[in-house]
């Protein structure tokens, strides 16, 4: 793990959006460019990092931060541990990215505050993705049935 310093922003604020949040982002990209102007550094943390790479691929987004197979929680604490800044921002969906930013040291924001406040555009609900702790319903923990409704539909997407 490691934050990429080729491109720093000069802001107080370390932000990092759970996978969820950067989904429910009408135009991420838009978002991401508009937070690197007052954010030291800022990106997408998730317990997959394969599916970040991939978000990341697909939306051009620039992710500040290198992910390895770590979870969330090892992820933020690396993050707070090698930035900078003097505030820390995680930006997420559920009660569970709540209470990893709390136990981690960062402050928490909903992602329909923080679009609210930054005048981002929200996507429709529902269209955020195939992550269960990344859209609503009843998996929106990402427990261990999320990942393993994931892990058949995507088994099942590859032999199609």
């Amino acid at each position: 793990m490691g934050i990429d310093a080729t491109t720093p922003g000069d802001g107080d604020v370390t932000l990092v959006f759970s996978l969820g949040a950067a989904r429910s982002l009408a135009d991420p990209a838009a978002a991401f460019d508009d937070a690197r102007r007052w954010s030291r550094h800022v990106g997408i943390v998730a317990n997959e990092a394969d599916r970040v790479a991939a978000f990341v691929r697909d939306h051009g987004v620039d992710n500040d931060y290198e992910l390895t197979n770590w979870d969330k929680w090892g992820t933020l604490a690396d993050v707070r541990e090698e930035s900078t800044a003097p505030r820390y921002v995680f930006v997420g969906t559920t009660r569970a990215d709540e209470r990893v930013a709390t136990e981690t040291g960062y402050e928490y924001l909903p992602v329909t505050e923080a679009a609210e406040k930054a005048g981002w555009e929200l996507s429709e609900p529902g269209a955020t993705g195939a992550d269960g702790d990344e859209r609503g319903g009843a998996d929106r923990g990402g427990g261990r049935l999320a990942r393993l409704r994931r892990a058949v539909r995507d088994a099942v997407s590859r032999l199609r």
